[in-house]
């Protein structure tokens, strides 16, 4: 069994942890209550407590951090979106290879602190590292400086750093605090291990939920602010390092003692090359592939690596999970780009809701531990850590199921899809009188459109080619006039006929193809005056439109009432008012006429704004949160107390390359196999609950074991020796 100071820590860990929490322990060694430290002079106290002053340093200065990483983090999908005008799917790719790769390089970190700096200079060493790859990734968001590929180097160079950072240093700041502590008070390092995931948490939830506003509410250089974004977690990460510094005189820092996780790989490697060399039928058998590593290990640590081998087959379907619980910051918060995110007293950034993840995990914990668990002991129903672990992934399952479900109601709102050989079309009618149309070969427009009526939805054209010349003919007061015009497939038109010097005149404009990304609104003018017109929206924004119903470019505003404007002719300066421009719509207006002091527009809405409202991510988040909870917390905690002390830090490791290896697994699906958005939702829902299956089956098999018990009769087993490379017929291998 765990020892009972261990087990205190376990127990931190399961009030206080998140998935964040789970990975900070990390840092190869025995167990921190069984660690010798070598002779040093005591720390000062807190308050005559038996708290030493360094740990606040080191609190301080894991909330400064994790709020620089997730900070961070949470506007990079739309970034590069947005920034660098990349596809969603390979947004998506490069934000989980990033995310793969702050997974990878905690055992790098583990491997420096162990065997070669220590845990405090490698901190320090990383860190400045890290430090570093943020300010590259600022300088990188500054749109004046260079082109897109200093932009795109730049960055890659900044996450590259700050990946090998907070992957770095992971390890060791949890394990340092610990390491400040003496060995009989292990009650205060139990309260700072709690205190120490509160201050993830919160720097995580703070984080999450302002740096998108400094994204979004902010403006600079004509557009979202990106530099401040990733400008404020760079100087929280300075902060961070200058208060970890400046605790130098106070805390205690052990020597590295090697690193257990390279000698169980070692054992591993030399176990598998002394089995194939010896192959022979005529050697005796072995119990076990592992015993093939007695020639040159001891049977002590033998019988350890067998029981991590045991747990770490556990985890083979786990990756699963954190491929689908990591697309909270890509799939999810591109989902949240298309919804209406006004709450009435707040309009919520898409990339803000990712706050709720933390801020469920601080609610939920309590809830799980002090009743729900509780209450289902009382039901004697045997709900097991393997249990627990397979509910937490079909909750999460469920969570994609219900994003698959809004998916679809959103894309009742988009653009018909292009394909070759097809374009979109539809008719304005800004004459006074109904126009009737018809189109060469197509058959369109059976009844004529009325004057400003609002058009309905596109219709489609079916072309002959790439392109093709047709004739438009319009029918207005016993009149017949035609023009002809060359369309291209895979565009959308409007064709806006109009009265000119006593007659129809007509001009076939090009519209949006999609809805406007992130949420904001797309407008464009059409001036029905005799005169040019001059336009300001907003303080910032200023459109030339010229005479004769000539269109302008589109502009992108933020979603906003627009009552306050400025048309400028000729006669003089009027208001403009342009009511709500909606998140995600289109519109076009046209300027008729000026009367009483005010210009008289008409708005048409060319794509309907986004009606889901941001809400109904509620549940998928309330969901995924909850499974996090079942899953991440209850699987650390079980794996750690299947294992023997000094073996902890290897499943740990293992733990985390679970996650690298499930944002590996959404990488590969966003470039490899690229579909519609709520068909991969469901993709990912069926090969978790096809996993859940295959985990479950594995644990019904599974028999918990005392790790102490293992130890005994391990020391009591004899393993054939014969030699140097004595070895036996292949069997079957047992975990």
């Amino acid at each position: 069994m765990v020892g009972d100071k261990a087990r205190g820590e376990m127990n931190a860990f399961q009030r206080n942890a998140s998935k964040e929490t789970l990975f900070t322990l990390i840092s190869a060694g025995d167990d921190p209550p069984k660690r010798v430290f070598p002779v040093q002079k005591k720390s000062p106290k807190l308050c005559g407590s038996n708290y030493p002053i360094s740990i606040a340093f080191i609190v301080v200065n894991e909330f400064c951090e994790r709020f620089s990483y997730y900070g961070m983090r949470a506007v990079l999908t739309l970034y590069f979106l947005s920034f660098f005008h990349w596809d969603e799917n390979l947004s998506t790719a490069v934000y989980h290879a990033f995310s793969a790769l702050c997974y990878f390089t905690p055992v790098i970190g583990a491997i420096m602190a162990d065997s070669w700096l220590g845990k405090y200079k490698t901190i320090i060493y990383l860190s400045i590292v890290y430090v570093i790859g943020h300010l590259i990734k600022s300088v990188g968001a500054i749109p004046s400086l260079g082109n897109q590929t200093v932009h795109v180097i730049l960055s890659m160079v900044g996450l590259f750093l700050i990946a090998l950072g907070t992957g770095g240093i992971k390890p060791c700041v949890s394990a340092f605090g610990g390491d400040q502590f003496e060995e009989q008070h292990t009650s205060e390092r139990s309260k700072f291990f709690s205190i120490f995931y509160l201050s993830i948490n919160a720097g995580s939830l703070i984080s999450t939920f302002v740096t998108p506003v400094l994204r979004g509410d902010v403006k600079c250089f004509g557009e979202d602010c990106y530099a401040l974004a990733f400008g404020v977690p760079a100087a929280l990460m300075v902060l961070a390092l200058v208060v970890f510094i400046a605790g130098s005189g106070l805390y205690r820092k052990t020597p590295p003692q090697g690193n257990v996780l390279l000698e169980v790989c070692k054992c591993i490697g030399f176990a598998i090359k002394n089995r194939l060399k010896n192959r022979s039928s005529q050697i005796p058998k072995r119990d076990h592939w592992l015993d093939w590593a007695s020639e040159k290990y001891s049977k002590q640590l033998i019988g350890e690596v067998k029981m991590v081998t045991r747990v770490l087959f556990l985890f083979i379907p786990l990756p699963m999970f954190w491929a689908l619980f990591d697309q909270q910051g890509s799939r999810w918060t591109l989902q949240a780009t298309k919804m209406n995110a006004d709450f009435g007293i707040y309009v919520l950034q898409p990339d803000q809701m990712q706050f709720l993840n933390p801020l469920l995990i601080l609610v939920f914990i309590p809830i799980f531990d002090l009743g729900l668990y509780p209450l289902i002991n009382m039901c004697k129903f045997n709900f097991t850590p393997i249990r627990k672990m397979a509910t937490g992934m079909i909750l999460a399952g469920m969570a994609f199921g219900l994003a698959a479900i809004v998916e679809i109601k959103i894309n009742e709102t988009d653009m018909p899809r292009l394909v070759p050989g097809e374009s979109l079309i539809r008719v304005l009618n800004l004459a006074k009188d109904p126009v009737q149309v018809t189109i060469q070969d197509q058959d369109l427009f059976q009844q004529p459109v009325e004057a400003f009526q609002n058009p309905a939805e596109y219709l489609k054209l079916i072309l002959n080619g790439e392109q093709q010349s047709l004739r438009f003919t319009l029918q207005h007061q016993g009149l017949s006039l035609a023009f002809n015009y060359t369309v291209k497939e895979k565009s959308v038109y409007s064709l806006i006929v109009f009265e000119a010097e006593g007659s129809l005149s007509s001009h076939l404009i090009t519209d949006l193809e999609a809805k406007p990304e992130n949420g904001l609104a797309a407008v464009r003018f059409i001036s029905g005056l005799s005169q040019d017109v001059n336009l300001t929206i907003d303080s910032q924004r200023f459109i030339a439109v010229q005479k004769n119903y000539s269109a302008s470019e589109y502009s992108l505003l933020e979603r906003d009432q627009y009552n306050n404007g400025k048309c400028i002719t000729e006669m003089g300066e009027f208001n403009l008012e342009l009511g709500l421009l909606d998140f995600g719509a289109s519109y076009t207006i046209v300027i008729t006429n000026v009367s009483g002091g005010a210009v008289k527009t008409w708005k048409s809405e060319d794509i309907k704004a986004n009606n889901v409202h941001m809400a109904w991510q509620l549940p998928q988040y309330l969901l995924i949160s909850a499974g996090e909870v079942m899953f991440s917390i209850t699987g650390l905690a079980f794996s750690y107390s299947q294992s023997p002390a000094s073996m902890k830090s290897v499943l740990q490791a293992g733990w985390l390359l679970t996650v690298a290896v499930g944002n590996t697994l959404v990488l590969v699906v966003a470039q490899a196999a690229p579909m519609a958005q709520w068909a991969e939702f469901v993709l990912f829902t069926v090969l978790l609950f096809a996993v859940c299956i295959i985990f479950s089956i594995m644990g019904y098999f599974y028999v918990s074991v005392d790790p102490e018990d293992l130890e005994e009769k391990e020391e009591k087993r004899e393993t054939p020796s014969r030699g140097n490379m004595i070895s036996l017929v292949t069997q079957k291998t047992k975990f």
